[in-house]
Protein backbone atom coordinates (compact mmCIF):
# COMPACT_ATOMS: atom_id res chain seq x y z
CA UNK A 1 0.00 0.00 0.00
CA UNK A 2 1.10 3.47 -0.76
CA UNK A 3 1.06 6.28 1.92
CA UNK A 4 1.59 9.82 1.18
CA UNK A 5 3.89 12.06 3.57
CA UNK A 6 3.36 16.08 3.78
CA UNK A 7 6.45 17.65 4.95
CA UNK A 8 6.69 20.56 7.22
CA UNK A 9 3.58 22.55 5.09
CA UNK A 10 3.37 24.83 8.09
CA UNK A 11 2.78 28.64 9.18
CA UNK A 12 6.45 29.40 9.22
CA UNK A 13 7.88 27.98 6.53
CA UNK A 14 5.01 29.03 3.58
CA UNK A 15 4.04 31.88 4.91
CA UNK A 16 7.12 33.06 6.51
CA UNK A 17 9.44 36.10 5.24
CA UNK A 18 11.37 33.79 2.67
CA UNK A 19 8.14 32.26 0.76
CA UNK A 20 8.94 28.72 -0.98
CA UNK A 21 9.40 28.91 -5.11
CA UNK A 22 6.26 28.53 -6.97
CA UNK A 23 4.38 28.44 -3.46
CA UNK A 24 0.88 28.27 -4.83
CA UNK A 25 1.69 26.06 -7.62
CA UNK A 26 2.87 23.41 -4.66
CA UNK A 27 0.22 24.13 -2.71
CA UNK A 28 -2.18 22.59 -5.29
CA UNK A 29 0.28 20.29 -6.06
CA UNK A 30 -0.17 18.96 -2.54
CA UNK A 31 -3.85 19.52 -2.00
CA UNK A 32 -4.32 17.26 -5.75
CA UNK A 33 -1.90 14.41 -3.98
CA UNK A 34 -4.20 14.65 -0.77
CA UNK A 35 -7.60 14.09 -2.55
CA UNK A 36 -5.83 11.42 -4.21
CA UNK A 37 -5.05 9.82 -1.12
CA UNK A 38 -7.75 10.05 0.21
CA UNK A 39 -10.10 9.00 -2.56
CA UNK A 40 -8.19 6.01 -2.72
CA UNK A 41 -7.87 5.16 1.15
CA UNK A 42 -4.23 5.67 0.99
CA UNK A 43 -3.16 6.93 4.56
CA UNK A 44 -1.66 10.09 4.72
CA UNK A 45 0.75 11.29 7.01
CA UNK A 46 1.85 15.29 8.11
CA UNK A 47 4.99 15.97 9.52
CA UNK A 48 5.53 19.68 11.55
CA UNK A 49 9.00 20.73 12.40
CA UNK A 50 9.79 22.09 15.86
CA UNK A 51 12.43 23.13 17.49
CA UNK A 52 12.95 23.47 21.29
CA UNK A 53 11.37 25.80 24.02
CA UNK A 54 12.05 29.50 23.52
CA UNK A 55 12.39 28.92 20.31
CA UNK A 56 10.51 30.65 17.23
CA UNK A 57 9.40 27.23 16.37
CA UNK A 58 8.73 25.60 20.01
CA UNK A 59 6.10 23.43 20.60
CA UNK A 60 2.46 25.33 20.19
CA UNK A 61 4.13 28.10 18.69
CA UNK A 62 2.11 29.40 15.43
CA UNK A 63 4.53 28.97 12.89
CA UNK A 64 4.46 25.25 13.27
CA UNK A 65 0.88 25.03 13.32
CA UNK A 66 -0.28 23.23 9.90
CA UNK A 67 -1.73 26.24 6.87
CA UNK A 68 -5.14 26.36 6.56
CA UNK A 69 -4.92 26.20 2.87
CA UNK A 70 -4.45 22.39 3.04
CA UNK A 71 -7.69 20.18 1.95
CA UNK A 72 -7.49 17.89 5.00
CA UNK A 73 -10.21 15.50 5.72
CA UNK A 74 -9.34 14.91 9.42
CA UNK A 75 -8.16 11.51 9.02
CA UNK A 76 -4.58 12.29 8.82
CA UNK A 77 -1.99 11.14 11.09
CA UNK A 78 -0.25 14.50 12.46
CA UNK A 79 3.05 14.46 13.90
CA UNK A 80 5.79 16.16 15.07
CA UNK A 81 9.49 16.17 14.45
CA UNK A 82 12.80 17.91 15.49
CA UNK A 83 14.82 16.67 13.02
CA UNK A 84 14.92 16.95 9.09
CA UNK A 85 14.13 13.62 8.49
CA UNK A 86 10.91 12.44 9.52
CA UNK A 87 11.84 9.00 10.73
CA UNK A 88 15.04 10.99 13.34
CA UNK A 89 12.67 10.41 16.96
CA UNK A 90 9.54 9.89 15.75
CA UNK A 91 7.18 6.62 15.95
CA UNK A 92 6.94 6.82 11.87
CA UNK A 93 8.05 3.83 10.49
CA UNK A 94 5.63 1.99 13.52
CA UNK A 95 2.91 3.85 12.37
CA UNK A 96 3.85 2.89 8.70
CA UNK A 97 4.37 -0.53 9.17
CA UNK A 98 1.02 -0.84 10.94
CA UNK A 99 -1.16 0.62 8.02
CA UNK A 100 0.67 -1.73 5.51
CA UNK A 101 2.71 0.75 3.73
CA UNK A 102 4.99 -0.35 1.27
CA UNK A 103 5.54 3.00 -0.59
CA UNK A 104 5.80 6.23 0.71
CA UNK A 105 4.70 9.42 -1.26
CA UNK A 106 6.94 12.55 0.27
CA UNK A 107 6.00 15.98 -0.75
CA UNK A 108 6.18 18.98 1.29
CA UNK A 109 9.40 21.68 2.21
CA UNK A 110 11.94 22.31 2.78
CA UNK A 111 13.63 20.54 -0.42
CA UNK A 112 17.26 20.43 0.48
CA UNK A 113 16.77 19.75 4.32
CA UNK A 114 13.67 17.11 5.02
CA UNK A 115 12.39 16.33 2.03
CA UNK A 116 15.97 15.01 1.23
CA UNK A 117 17.05 13.75 4.31
CA UNK A 118 13.01 12.02 5.02
CA UNK A 119 13.65 10.52 1.19
CA UNK A 120 17.33 9.02 1.99
CA UNK A 121 16.34 7.47 4.96
CA UNK A 122 13.20 6.04 3.37
CA UNK A 123 14.52 4.09 1.26
CA UNK A 124 17.06 3.00 3.70
CA UNK A 125 14.59 1.46 5.93
CA UNK A 126 13.03 -0.23 3.67
CA UNK A 127 10.37 1.63 1.70
CA UNK A 128 9.52 2.51 -1.84
CA UNK A 129 10.11 6.17 -1.86
CA UNK A 130 8.51 8.37 -4.50
CA UNK A 131 9.48 11.80 -4.41
CA UNK A 132 6.47 13.79 -6.20
CA UNK A 133 9.08 16.44 -8.72
CA UNK A 134 6.61 19.26 -8.72
CA UNK A 135 5.53 18.54 -5.05
CA UNK A 136 8.35 20.03 -3.18
CA UNK A 137 9.89 22.81 -2.78
CA UNK A 138 12.39 25.73 -0.48
CA UNK A 139 13.06 29.46 -0.97
CA UNK A 140 16.32 31.09 -2.54
CA UNK A 141 19.49 30.71 -0.78
CA UNK A 142 23.08 33.21 -0.69
CA UNK A 143 24.31 30.47 -3.18
CA UNK A 144 21.61 28.91 -5.32
CA UNK A 145 18.06 30.19 -6.33
CA UNK A 146 15.34 27.55 -5.46
CA UNK A 147 14.41 26.84 -8.97
CA UNK A 148 18.14 25.28 -9.36
CA UNK A 149 17.89 23.48 -5.83
CA UNK A 150 14.80 21.71 -6.76
CA UNK A 151 16.06 20.80 -9.88
CA UNK A 152 19.06 19.45 -8.42
CA UNK A 153 17.48 17.52 -6.06
CA UNK A 154 15.33 15.64 -8.61
CA UNK A 155 18.00 14.98 -10.63
CA UNK A 156 20.30 13.84 -7.45
CA UNK A 157 17.44 11.24 -5.89
CA UNK A 158 16.19 9.52 -8.99
CA UNK A 159 17.37 5.93 -8.88
CA UNK A 160 19.73 5.33 -5.84
CA UNK A 161 17.11 6.76 -3.31
CA UNK A 162 13.77 7.23 -5.12
CA UNK A 163 11.56 7.40 -8.11
CA UNK A 164 11.02 10.62 -8.89
CA UNK A 165 7.20 10.94 -10.63
CA UNK A 166 5.34 14.08 -11.95
CA UNK A 167 1.98 14.55 -9.79
CA UNK A 168 0.15 14.23 -12.91
CA UNK A 169 1.59 10.69 -13.37
CA UNK A 170 0.48 9.50 -9.79
CA UNK A 171 -2.40 7.44 -8.85
CA UNK A 172 -2.93 5.74 -5.05
CA UNK A 173 -3.88 2.35 -5.38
Amino acid sequence: MHALLVLDMQVGLFHGPDTPWQAERLLNTVNQLLGKAQAAGAPVFLARHVGPSGSPIEPGSNLTRLIDELHLSGNEHIFEKTRPSAFAGTDLVERLHAAGTKSLVIVGLKTQYCVDSTCRAARELGFDAVLIEDGHSCSDTPALKAEHIVAHHNATLAGPFCRVVHSQDWQFD
